[in-house]
């Protein structure tokens, strides 16, 4: 049985997580080599759509919300609704503020910047996946996808709808006129990393860090 404080510590695990994830969405699009693929579809939506991202990011979400509380209310929960409406505007700001402090990124500089928003959003999932107070509006797509259709694992539907998101934010940055250099800081070897490298850092983290914080 959880100790009465549990409740409170995930809550406080939800809010740092989605705070930690939107800082580490905001270094990953200052690194320009490549973002999540989520983020590269929410890229390629930021490219045709008037809004700023913070904003979009809250419209996108609330779309896939209602699709998740129509098939799945079970996934929804305080932290959807926290990363809901923080996350978008915590990455915008979060940009902003690195690019203040790194204007010109050398490319070494940029790979380290990388690899630190990688391990930043792995320990940012981990504390939000461990608290268990409900999933993010994307990855509710994903669960609910392979709960219903119960021949495929949740591993091939979150494969099909991160590349699903790639294509089309692709496809979106070349309806804007955006050249394929300035796609490729979109899709790169960040996203290549992100697809394969993860999960086994999330359970890591989720390991050593998460859990006994948790149960401490």
């Amino acid at each position: 049985m959880k100790r009465p404080d549990h409740f409170a510590k995930r809550i406080l695990m939800s809010a740092l997580g989605v705070v930690i994830c939107g800082i580490s969405v905001g270094m990953f699009k200052h690194a320009a080599l490549g973002v999540d693929p989520f983020q590269t579809l929410m890229s390629g939506l930021d490219a045709v759509v008037p809004l700023n991202f913070g904003t979009l990011y809250v419209v996108a979400n609330l779309l896939l919300l209602l699709f998740a509380l129509a098939l799945d209310r079970s996934k929804i929960g305080l932290a959807t609704l926290i990363n809901l409406f923080l996350l978008g505007y915590i990455a915008q700001f979060s940009q902003g503020c690195v690019a203040k402090l790194m204007p010109d990124p050398s490319l070494p500089a940029r790979f380290a910047l990388l690899i630190a928003a990688i391990v930043i959003m792995c320990l940012a999932s981990a504390f939000y996946f461990t608290a268990d107070l409900g999933v993010s509006t994307y990855d509710a797509v994903a669960l609910i996808w392979s709960q219903r259709q119960k021949r495929i694992p949740f591993f091939a539907c979150r494969v099909i709808t991160d590349l699903v998101c790639v294509v089309l934010g692709i496809a979106l940055c070349l309806i804007a006129g955006y050249s394929m250099g300035r796609i490729s800081a979109e899709v790169n070897i960040g996203t290549i990393i992100t697809a394969f490298f993860m999960g086994p850092l999330i359970e890591v983290f989720n390991r050593k860090v998460a859990r006994p914080f948790l149960e401490r």
